[in-house]
């Protein structure tokens, strides 16, 4: 392949991304499908000189691609979501429930099935629990025909900024009024201000995916101790104490103190100078995730943690202000052009032998993920004690059925087992791509072909809803 074709063909492919999302938004078709697709096509012609895309060999460029396109999509997911979180009042964690019971309950749930899965079908302990580990986090890079589509702004610009500060006012006594026990679940508003995410399907996927990339690591983390490091009663404890919890309460307090720093700057800095919000420079946003995701590595916390939560506090700051849309379009655009290489190249992976090593193990483990263990252990979940539908952070029951199943897995699988592969040898590597890959395959099929139709159904008895509730 000369370097002329491939200039060619990687212009064709931009341009093809830049138009799929329009064009495909009316057919039961994603654009990750149609990206895998052409990648497979071009893996059919020879590859230039010295490129391989043998997952073993490029290991750690695997790694460290997947690891910026996840962090990417993270600070994208984050700035996306226009639910707010108090965590000093209750109504606001209530509102965020499908969350919550999703990381708490179906996340486990989805690791130790397939673990226990992949053990019985033969599969070492330790290479089971990293493919449990590695296929339980729903993507935040694949899964955007079923997330929120981006932050809302009532006010453009500055004008609004008056409404907006009274607002706040208004929000901190409405927070006082909860804390005394005053709670105003029933007229819908979440503390402060009004919950604007008025789809609460959306919403879970998003705020999940954003979460459980981070909360994935720990059990990642635990493969690669108990393959090389022995009996669990040698390292469990303090697994739990520092991998398990600490790290992840490091990374939720190093997103805050970052993001809350940025966003004073940004705003409310006193030199006209720094306060970026006004200048329109959106480029803030890749520096925050590229800063949070340093200093959180440097603490000892979850980097991912930190890179979700920096984004939900920099959204958290004057909520109205229109430079949020800016850097979330910023954000946007490099997970496209990120997300459109890593599929490309996955596809010409697929054609040149990624599958190789692929059996009826690896097989009868992707089916039983995409269509028993997650929509199972998400309904399990969901179920329990549910939040009455009409209040925020409430599910009815093809919401919850729609939740549960859309579980999509993709980039972070990949960067996952890249990671534990650096960390430690596994005699099953090979065959662990391969199911990775199928996985990710399957996922972006099914769940590609059903995201649109089924997203659509759900808003259509949504609005019928609203409109039966005003007559």
């Amino acid at each position: 392949m000369s370097t002329s074709l491939i200039y060619l063909i990687a212009g064709a492919a931009m341009l093809l991304a830049l138009v799929l999302p329009a064009v495909l938004d009316r057919y039961a078709v994603s654009a990750a499908m149609v990206l895998l697709v052409l990648g497979m096509a071009i893996g059919l012609l020879p590859l230039p000189e010295g490129m391989r895309l043998d997952p073993v060999a490029i290991r750690p460029q695997v790694e460290r691609i997947t690891e910026f396109t996840v962090l990417v999509a993270l600070m994208g997911v984050g700035l996306a979501i226009d639910r707010s979180f108090d965590w000093r009042t209750r109504t606001a964690w209530a509102s965020w429930s499908p969350t919550w019971r999703l990381l708490a309950v179906a996340m486990p749930l989805t690791i130790a099935s397939v673990a226990l899965l992949g053990w019985a079908l033969g599969v070492g302990p330790a290479a089971a629990l990293l493919l449990g580990a590695a296929l339980s986090p729903t993507d935040p890079v694949l899964a955007s025909d079923v997330q929120v589509e981006g932050p809302k702004v009532e006010a453009a610009g500055d004008a609004g900024r008056a409404g907006v500060a009274a607002g706040h006012r208004e929000d901190e006594q409405d927070d006082e009024d909860d804390r005394d026990g005053d709670d105003d679940e029933e007229d819908g508003a979440a503390f402060g201000e009004p919950v604007d995410e008025k789809d609460d399907v959306r919403f879970a996927l998003t705020s999940e995916a954003g979460l459980n990339d981070g909360l994935a690591l720990p059990f990642v983390t635990a493969a690669v101790l108990l393959a090389s490091a022995g009996s669990v009663s040698e390292w469990g404890l303090r697994w739990v104490a520092w991998d398990l919890v600490a790290k992840v309460v490091v990374g939720v307090v190093v997103g805050v103190a970052v993001g809350s720093g940025l966003a004073r700057i940004a705003f409310r800095s006193p030199r006209r100078s720094l306060r970026l919000a006004e200048q329109g420079e959106a480029l803030l946003a890749v520096a925050a995730l590229v800063l949070t995701y340093g200093v959180s590595q440097l603490c000892g916390g979850y980097g991912f943690v930190s890179v979700f939560v920096c984004a939900l506090t920099l959204r958290a700051a004057e909520r109205n202000h229109h430079y949020h849309r800016s850097m979330h379009e910023v954000v946007q655009r490099l997970e496209r052009l990120l997300t459109l290489l890593i599929l490309l190249v996955l596809g010409m992976a697929v054609t040149k032998g990624v599958l190789g090593e692929l059996d009826w193990r690896g097989v009868v483990i992707s089916l039983a993920l995409v269509f028993v263990v997650r929509p199972l252990a998400g309904w399990v979940s969901l179920r329990s004690r549910p939040r009455r539908a009409r209040l925020p952070g409430g599910l009815g029951r093809r919401e919850m059925l729609a939740t549960a199943f859309f579980g999509v897995r993709g980039v972070g699988s990949l960067y996952y087992l890249a990671l534990a592969a650096g960390e430690h040898t596994f005699s099953d590597e090979r065959w662990l791509w391969s199911t990775v890959a199928f996985t990710i395959l399957l996922s972006v099929t099914v769940h590609g072909t059903l995201a649109t139709p089924v997203m659509r159904s759900l808003e259509r008895r949504r609005e019928r809803a609203g409109v039966s509730e005003s007559v």
